[in-house]
């Protein structure tokens, strides 16, 4: 098993964000989001029940001959929802994540979603589990329900720090894949920075689980403004790269390069048919969220 990524002590701020973000998405889910995750994402299958009399209309084939022989009467087997589900957020814990240039970082927005999606599942009596990675799987949390293992999972997220800096998807793709053979919810939380190409990863992981991608950015990946000579770190690399951000070319070809990125994610996400959420750390979070419970809800129905 992978080593956990090295972790702060919680400071007294991080400590009211962890609360801030349990009261929070406590509301949200019981406000916004009732109904719509249970509506979502179905159960393994439909399991035994009970016996009872046959009624007209029921579909013959549920009779069960066995009790009716016995009771010289009509009976059918009635069958109900296997709710339980496993629902595990893999989260990006690569440099990456530490760029924000607002309010939230984007592994700080990370630990939010986090606890929205896990507390959505322990309230429909779900499992929630935690795969965190960069460029290899850096810690897993066996999947639980409760809320204390739901703030355990926010506290986690919020603290990490990858012993990598850099993403490769491959790495907790093909972990979850061995460790996961039952059905699964996946939520994939990452900005999708990487160089390594992981398509075939994601297709054999959907292929068997419900696999939803999270795609955070932030405005000022794209929008640079003009302040003169800069230096840019790349947090996954290392690299420093001065340039002037006053020259117009220099602006157009960061946003050209990060926009074909979305642009590349976006059609790979569709090409392989899955459902994804594209989430910019400026704005609220909560109307991309809704729109995807609809878009899939009226899908399905």
């Amino acid at each position: 098993m992978q080593k956990s990524p090295s972790r702060l002590a919680l400071t007294r701020e991080q400590l009211r964000l962890i609360k801030k973000i349990q009261i929070t998405t406590n509301r949200i889910v019981n406000d916004k989001l009732a109904g719509s995750y249970h509506s979502v994402f179905k159960g393994r299958g439909m399991v035994f029940d009970k016996v009872r009399q046959y009624y007209p209309g029921d579909d013959i084939r549920t009779i069960d001959w066995n009790v009716t022989a016995r009771m010289k009467d009509l009976y059918v087997k009635q069958f109900v929802e296997e709710r339980e589900l496993t629902v595990i957020l893999m989260v990006d814990v690569s440099a990456s994540g530490l760029f924000g240039s607002g309010r939230q970082s984007k592994g700080e927005l990370m630990a939010e979603l986090a606890g929205l999606l896990a507390f959505s599942a322990i309230k429909n009596n779900d499992r929630v589990g935690l795969l965190e990675f960069s460029n290899q799987v850096e810690n897993f949390i066996a999947p639980k329900k409760g809320v204390k293992h739901v703030l355990r999972v926010i506290s986690e997220v919020l603290t990490a720090r990858g012993q990598e800096r850099g993403t490769d998807f491959n790495a907790p793709l093909e972990f979850f894949s061995r460790i996961y053979k039952r059905q699964a919810v996946l939520f994939l939380l990452s900005d999708f920075f990487s160089a390594i190409p992981f398509e075939t990863s994601l297709k054999l992981v959907a292929r068997k689980h419900d696999l939803v991608p999270i795609m955070l950015s932030d405005p000022l990946e794209v929008n640079i403004p003009p302040l003169g000579m800069v230096d840019f770190l790349d947090a996954e690399t290392g690299q420093v790269v001065t340039v002037d951000t006053r020259d117009p070319l220099v602006r157009d070809y960061f946003k050209q390069q990060m926009g074909n990125n979305r642009q590349e994610m976006e059609t790979t996400f569709k090409r392989l048919s899955l459902d994804y959420i594209h989430i910019k750390t400026e704005k609220d979070y909560l109307p991309p969220l809704v729109n995807f419970f609809r878009r899939r809800a009226k899908r399905m129905y």
